[in-house]
């Protein structure tokens, strides 16, 4: 497997996944910084021009969420073959695809990226993430991980935007509002395949 990624939460989804997974695969570094992902060899890969891609074989395949699902079901891991499990996992999954990450990118560029300080962005957004992280508190208050007791995809695909909340954005998260998602963000970030998958491509 080739996989095209770059340094971000959603590259590290991935590189995170393949680790767990413990399978072989090729990282080939596509640097957004120098618009490596709008080549007309990228686009062949993904037409959106979107980190990351994975290509398998004849199979190729784009959006952070479809690429887990595919790997989850090629190896059967991290995800239920069926039942009120796999739809569980797979609701916080997009969750995570379109809530957390879109939200947690504006709350960034806003917040930290910006020339110009908005107020009005910031606020919005800061509340945003706010009620975000309470609705993933409330969640974690019921077990270890986002989907019970079984670490899953859905795991996976939120912990590094966390990640970026904390070390990109440098933001702490708040240990009195929110115990639990403190909680399982440190655990995960001690996972050996987590700790290896932050590293890709660098």
């Amino acid at each position: 497997m080739d996989l095209y990624t770059f340094g971000t939460p959603n590259g590290h989804k991935i590189s995170i996944m393949l680790e767990e997974l413990k399978v072989p695969y090729n990282v080939k570094k596509i640097d957004i910084t120098k618009g490596d992902q709008n080549s007309p060899e990228f686009l062949k890969i993904n037409p959106n021009g979107k980190i990351p891609a994975l290509v398998d074989g004849e199979t190729t395949v784009f959006e952070t969420i479809a690429i887990m699902i595919y790997l989850a079901d090629k190896y059967g891991m991290f995800l239920a073959n069926s039942g009120p499990k796999r739809y569980e996992t797979l609701q916080w999954c997009m969750f995570q695809a379109a809530g957390l990450a879109p939200n947690l990118g504006q709350f960034g560029h806003f917040t930290v990226f910006a020339k110009e300080k908005v107020p009005y962005a910031i606020e919005r957004f800061s509340a945003e993430v706010n009620r975000l992280f309470g609705v993933l508190e409330a969640q974690l208050a019921k077990g270890p991980f986002l989907v019970g007791e079984d670490y899953s995809i859905a795991d996976m695909a939120t912990w590094p935007w966390i990640e970026g909340y904390a070390t990109f954005y440098k933001q702490k998260i708040d240990g009195a509002k929110f115990p639990n998602l403190k909680r399982w963000y440190h655990e995960i970030a001690k996972r050996p395949a987590v700790q290896r998958g932050i590293k890709i491509p660098n």
